[in-house]
């Protein structure tokens, strides 16, 4: 086994010896059909930085385990579309894999708006789907067809909460993006804030074709008592927020989401970034993790097939899809077979399963299966990635 095969090799192993259990059972016609995983991604556009990433981490791990015998001595089929952040675009993407291609299960939606507007459609053609979006009103409450594997936007507004207790910060202001993360993230944290004794003092929001967010952050900058701000984002956004936040000498801690948890908001950022915080999953920062820590072999593995094979530093959101895909074949490899049904029943009942994102345990009232331990608060110093300890 190559390098680049390296970190998939347990699970390689256990879908073998799987496969040869059920071998008996599957005539020669079954065994020759592949396993059919349909994506939808925003491969291209304002939001590539999810899809991209997301995308070459399906077609790797499927190449590696296709190379590995496949699964039930079957090989997967990707069938992938690139729907930007068209959520239109998505409807039509996924009414193709449901009803053309007959996909066995989904793995994919970048974005919320996009997942929200398939789940009706998953939902009356009962295909398994496992979401790679953010929003919590993905899973909250449970349809029985959905799951997702980012941790929530509840969850980021939790994480940020509790910081900011640590620190002794009680009075903040949200400024948030309109697309369907900011607007779901905004909606949760403005739940949450009462429970940690957070006061929200001001609110502000900016369009996705926003340049320049002066003007929303001067009416923050003019709030008496403001402590923090947080801003509930993706995409280059957040970003901008970041440089205008400078630009106006507000020197009080900023907090964004785990949607800016790649290497392109530092980048995109620049030296603005210095000091920003935000909860993201422990793939960020793989070789910081105490060597007790069980997520750090995983971790490990994936950055290094990921950057063997494509070059340059990984995300959180390519991570999501490691997990989807890994959840996805686990509960296909459970099942025996790809009868839909089943392969829904294993899927929730993923248990143990050590990812990129975190331990995940499902449940029939859990299609997340992760708790706040899941997430590190991370700062960025230097231009990189630091743990607050």
């Amino acid at each position: 086994m190559t390098s680049r095969q390296n970190g998939f090799k347990n699970t390689l192993c256990a879908l073998g010896m799987v496969a040869g259990a059920f071998a008996v059972g599957t005539t020669q016609a079954e065994a020759a059909d592949p396993i059919k995983i349909g994506t939808f991604l925003s491969v291209t556009g304002p939001a590539s930085f999810l899809g991209d990433p997301e995308l070459k981490t399906l077609e790797l791990y499927i190449e590696q385990i296709n190379e590995g015998g496949g699964v039930l001595g079957r090989q997967i089929e990707l069938i992938q579309y690139d729907v930007g952040v068209d959520s239109k675009k998505a409807i039509t993407a996924v009414k193709r894999l449901v009803s053309q291609d007959e996909v066995d299960v989904i793995v994919g939606g970048s974005t919320s708006g996009a997942t929200m507007a398939v789940v009706p459609i998953v939902q009356k053609a009962k295909v398994p789907f496992i979401s790679l979006a953010g929003a919590v009103a993905i899973v909250e409450p449970v349809k029985p067809w959905v799951f997702k594997t980012p941790h929530t936007d509840k969850m980021a507004c939790g994480k940020i909460f509790e910081d900011l207790q640590a620190r002794g910060l009680t009075t903040i202001a949200m400024i948030s993006g309109t697309g369907g993360f900011g607007k779901s993230m905004n909606g949760q944290c403005t739940k949450l804030a009462p429970a940690y004794n957070i006061n929200i003092a001001a609110a502000e929001s900016y369009g996705p074709k926003d340049t320049d967010m002066t003007a929303q952050l001067t009416k923050i900058k003019g709030v008496d008592g403001v402590q923090a701000v947080v801003n509930a984002g993706f995409g280059q956004g957040p970003a901008i927020v970041t440089k205008n936040y400078r630009q106006l000498g507000m020197t009080m801690p900023l907090y964004q989401s785990h949607g800016v948890a790649s290497r392109k908001f530092i980048e995109l950022a620049g030296d603005a970034a210095e000091g920003v915080r935000l909860p993201a999953a422990a793939l960020l920062v793989a070789d910081m993790l105490e060597d007790s820590d069980p997520q750090k072999a995983v971790v490990q593995a994936y950055t290094k097939d990921y950057s063997e094979a494509y070059g340059g530093s990984v995300s959180t959101f390519g991570g999501h899809a490691y997990d989807g895909l890994q959840i996805a074949i686990s509960a296909i490899a459970r099942a025996g077979s790809t009868d839909k049904q089943a392969v829904r029943d294993e899927i929730e009942k993923t248990s143990g399963y050590v990812g990129t994102g975190g331990v995940v345990n499902m449940s029939a009232t859990d299609h997340l299966g992760l708790d706040l331990s899941a997430f590190k608060m991370l700062e960025i110093k230097n231009g990189d990635w630091t743990i607050v300890k």
